[in-house]
């Protein structure tokens, strides 16, 4: 492609789909190297109604499955295809459900300096595999100065409540705009995938971009 294309990763960091989704977005552009993606992540909240600290992980998940057995089997499904895409997920460490907007936040100011992917990623790790609450603005700060970003600047931003409405709009968006689940890919605009779908799955959505009309045409 003469131009770069253009990615928008519509996904929430607590999402484990997503985490699968983000690996085979990679996994799928490693395997055409003729491509120069242009990767944006699009905040979404599986539930932006979670108090700013957060609630007790194990009570939540209890409410949205009454069936223990049925979160297990969710659970061993999902470590099982995170074994396939190198994703370690770690369910029992994690003792929080964060609000993700502050997260979402990180994220943006991450894409503003040239190091969203390391931040997506860090955030990601912290939460299904070490078990971090990434609601935390010390553990958001701590991820950012990871990936080079200014640790203080961050708790700043973050205690100023900087692009928190930012954040809001865009995940009304895409409910608005019929976005239920996610992951939720669209390319250059033109061409959509909803799910964690596999890396030979997404090339051939790249690939139907030739006949695919453009945007508004």
């Amino acid at each position: 492609m003469a131009e770069p294309l253009q990615i928008d990763f519509i996904a929430d960091v607590v999402c484990p789909w997503c985490y699968l989704g983000w690996r085979r977005l990679h996994q799928a552009l490693a395997l055409r190297p003729d491509i120069e993606p242009h990767v944006v992540w699009r905040p979404y909240q599986l539930d932006p109604t979670l108090p700013e600290e957060g609630v007790d992980r194990a009570a939540y998940m209890a409410a949205k499955f009454p069936d223990p057995a049925r979160l297990k089997t969710v659970h061993d499904h999902l470590v099982a295809l995170g074994a396939e895409d190198g994703v370690a997920f770690d369910f029992a460490r994690i003792e929080r459900s964060p609000n993700t907007n502050a997260a979402h936040r990180l994220i943006r100011w991450a894409h503003g300096q040239g190091v969203q992917d390391a931040v997506v990623e860090g955030l990601l790790r912290a939460y299904f595999v070490e078990g971090r609450d990434i609601g935390a603005p010390e553990e958001l700060a701590a991820i950012g100065a990871a990936a080079g970003m200014d640790r203080l600047l961050i708790l700043k931003l973050l205690s100023e409540d900087a692009d928190r409405e930012t954040v809001t709009r865009e995940h009304e968006l895409a409910v608005r705009a019929g976005v239920s689940g996610v992951p939720f890919t669209i390319f250059a605009g033109r061409v959509a995938v909803a799910g964690a779908e596999p890396p030979d799955r997404l090339l051939q959505a790249i690939d139907s971009l030739a006949a695919a009309p453009p945007a508004g045409g």
